[in-house]
């Protein structure tokens, strides 16, 4: 057995895509590796913003030998077909042997291939790897052809067993490899060699380099922490920026500061967004003040003062950014102080979307839906409505624009400094939350009612202009929008019917002007075209959106003219057209479609809480589905009855009722739905049925009216036993009508008790 030791050792490797590297070069390696023969019992990969590593342990000495044999055509096939067989196999005639098959004679090929030196195969794999490595971004240099994330400057490939080690020979566009590498380029830059990992790994070390980037980021949490507990601070968690700052050191050596007094009033968010983005600093906050008082920076090297000099150069240009951000902050408190009134009228010339309208257009629909959720929710409408009239004014600030990510973060501080009452301000901040599956729900009403009807104008907009996602593709976040509506309802059980809901969200889209369009270059055959079109919707009775029906019925006659006597100019006629043409939308078929995206969704979410997607179907099905407060109590319950002792032999007993009455209705064209009688019944096992359903309907009727789902359940497993009885001693389709007609209408009653609760049909198995 061998070692294997790579490394790919370059200029700076970005941060960011360190991970994934890593990821790829032991991927693409091993599965080379392994396709040509080798085995190898374990594989790690490493980087540092300088190289990137991989160590593979156990590894065979050569591939096995392989025999291989191919069937070809018959030995009286045309020429051409043997041909094109020897091209394929790389053998000639006499190579071939001749054996007999039922249907004639046939060539077969055996190609041996001999086993091949590991030294062999990870030359082959290895540039292979280097030369398609996929880099999101890559670059040649000098005169060379080799792409790669910045200059390749050499390579180590080295095989090692207990008694040697050798060079994997090697050449990649002048690249030779070798077993030498280089240390910290600062502290450590001279060339040393190595005879396999381990040596690699404590020669790296003495020479300032720490190759693991778990190691890495270990010491810098480590240190910070230290750092910041002698002071009597703690360092603000951020997991990205901390796995980020370990891509960028070799050996860190993290660093602390204090932010000057002049900056302290600035809210922390301010402070710690300006700090991670510019400067890469992690935020360090006194837990007695809450406020953010210093920073950690990591420096890639030990200097003899003790980091003094880079963290005096750090802070002047801290001091430069964050005065920059003072200034954005005392001008935008100006403004929150005088009632924002310029940023609302700045919103009016911000596009939302070519087909929605403007950011204060948006606004306006936000904030009437916001008041027809807010009782749903618990909210007072009329902070609802305000809530939603300031939460998007942060968008003009300065402070936004310079840092996006604080948009709602910072709409709440204005809020605060604009007198407007706490819960406004909160929802500000919270209406764009959640943003995730891990992303916190709000809990204030007025919080939730903007939230909601935020995510729903969202969805109803887009949707009613038919911009849907497909596949991978949701350029507007579609998806996290109705998971965020179905978050926000489930967590916090709202009942909220939600069909109408959409169709609040819809009208608002209806009524909005179309805007213009450049008409002047189309011709009269578009003319025609439109014409058509209009006169297909008015037909099928659909109602076309415009600012003026008069102008609608007027607009065939008013084209008509124009074509015949240049009454009006085409520019003129197409102007007119526009609107009643262009953006043609009828309401109600919108609405069900994204209810059904909504129920797809809920799907997913749900399917982690161990509900099956068939259970919910068999709910959706139900009356009430677009209550999904509703359907999840629902299909919680039915999940626990059907994993129950009762539940498959329940299951398979109302599904057989069920098939039994389909194939009976369809033959006899009639519909058994009632008459049954217990007077008619011949057996026990029948007259327990009749018993068993007499008892359980008026129970599961009641229990679902009160939504006492468990109840419900419970009250139907009851007919399992009598049921199976049923099916076991009684024979339906029996020779004497009236006892056949009275027992189909006794499953029918077991079918109906089952879709009182749910339309077990669409439930598998």
């Amino acid at each position: 057995m061998m070692d294997l030791l790579i490394e790919l050792f370059s200029e700076e490797i970005p941060a960011r895509m360190q991970p994934r590297a890593r990821e790829d070069l032991k991927r693409l390696i091993t599965d080379g590796l392994v396709d040509a023969g080798l085995t190898y019992a374990s594989a790690g990969a490493f980087s540092t913003p300088r190289r990137l590593a991989l160590a593979v342990e156990g590894l065979t000495a050569e591939s096995k030998p392989v025999r291989e044999e191919r069937k070809g055509p018959r030995t009286d096939a045309p020429e051409k077909a043997i041909e094109g067989f020897l091209r394929s196999t790389g053998l000639t005639l006499d190579q071939l042997e001749r054996r007999p098959e039922k249907k004639g004679e046939v060539f077969f090929a055996v190609i041996e291939k001999p086993g091949r030196k590991a030294a062999e195969i990870v030359a082959a794999v290895l540039e292979a790897t280097i030369r398609d490595f996929p880099w999101p971004k890559s670059m040649r240099w000098g005169s060379g052809s080799l792409r790669w994330v910045r200059p390749l400057h050499s390579i180590i490939a080295i095989l090692s067993d207990e008694a040697s080690a050798q060079v994997v020979p090697l050449t990649v566009d002048g690249i030779e490899a070798g077993d030498t590498t280089r240390g910290h380029r600062f502290m450590a830059p001279d060339a040393f060699r190595v005879t396999g990992f381990d040596d690699y790994a404590a020669k790296l070390r003495r020479a300032k380099v720490m190759l693991d980037p778990a190691e890495r980021e270990s010491a810098i949490r480590q240190e910070a922490a230290n750092l910041a507990f002698a002071r009597g601070w703690e360092i603000v968690p951020d997991e990205g920026l901390m796995t980020e700052l370990a891509g960028l050191v070799e050996w860190p050596v993290p660093l602390m500061g204090v932010i000057e007094e002049r900056f302290l009033d600035l809210p922390p968010e301010v402070l710690q967004t300006s700090m991670k983005e510019h400067q890469k600093f992690l935020s360090a906050r006194n837990p007695r003040t809450g406020r953010i008082e210093g920073y950690v920076t990591v420096a890639n090297i030990e200097t003899p003062d003790g980091g003094a000099t880079i963290l005096a150069g750090n802070q002047r240009v801290l001091a430069a950014r964050l005065s920059d951000a003072a200034f954005f902050w005392e001008n935008d408190l100006r403004e929150a102080r005088a009632g924002m009134q310029a940023w609302a009228e700045g919103l009016k010339s911000v596009t939302f979307h070519a087909k929605l309208g403007s950011q204060a257009d948006r606004v306006d629909r936000i904030a009437a839906l916001a008041r027809e959720i807010a009782p749903a929710v618990g909210a007072d409408p009329d902070q609802a409505e305000q809530a939603a009239k300031v939460a998007k004014l942060d968008l003009r600030s300065a402070m936004v624009g310079e840092f996006p990510e604080l948009q709602g973060t910072m709409g709440r501080y204005y809020a605060q400094a604009a007198g407007l009452p706490q819960a406004v301000a909160d929802a500000a901040r919270d209406h764009y939350s959640p943003l995730g599956p891990s992303d916190e729900v709000p809990s204030a009403p007025v919080s939730v009612a903007v939230a909601l009807a935020d995510k729903l104008d969202t969805l109803t907009g887009f949707w009613l202009y038919g911009e849907k996602p497909t596949g991978s593709k949701d350029p507007f976040a579609l998806r996290r929008a109705a998971l965020g509506v179905i978050r926000l309802i489930l967590e916090h059980e709202f009942r909220v019917a939600l069909f109408d809901t959409l169709k609040k969200g819809t009208t608002p889209h209806l009524r909005r002007p179309v805007a213009a369009h450049d008409t002047n270059s189309l011709s009269w055959q578009d003319i025609d075209n439109l014409l058509s079109a209009l006169n297909e919707r008015i037909a099928a009775n659909e109602r076309p959106v415009v600012e003026n029906p008069e102008q609608l019925r007027a607009l065939p006659d008013l084209i008509q003219q124009a074509k015949n006597a240049d009454i009006i100019s085409v520019s003129d006629a197409l102007k007119a057209a526009r609107d009643a043409l262009s953006e043609l939308r009828t309401s109600g078929e919108s609405e069900s479609d994204l209810l059904a995206f909504l129920h797809d969704r809920l799907k997913v979410h749900l399917r982690d809480q161990g509900i099956r997607h068939d259970v919910i179907d068999a709910v959706l099905a139900m009356p009430g589905s677009d209550d999904l407060t509703l359907v999840v109590r629902r299909a919680t319950a039915l999940n626990g009855m059907l994993g129950s002792e009762d539940g498959p032999n329940l299951l398979q007993g109302l599904k057989r009722a069920a098939n039994i009455l389909a194939q009976a209705e369809e033959k006899d064209g009639v519909e058994y739905s009632f008459g049954a009688d217990p007077k008619f019944a011949e057996t026990d096992e029948e007259r327990a049925l009749f018993a068993a359903l007499d008892a359980a309907e008026p129970k599961i009727a009641a229990a679902m009216r009160a939504e006492d789902f468990p109840a419900a359940m419970s009250a139907i497993a009851a007919l399992r036993a009598p049921i199976d009885a049923f099916f076991e001693a009684v024979q339906v389709n029996t020779d004497n009508p009236v006892v056949r007609r009275n027992r189909l209408n006794l499953l029918s009653r077991i079918r109906e008790a089952g879709r009182l609760i749910a339309d077990f049909g669409r439930i598998e198995g």
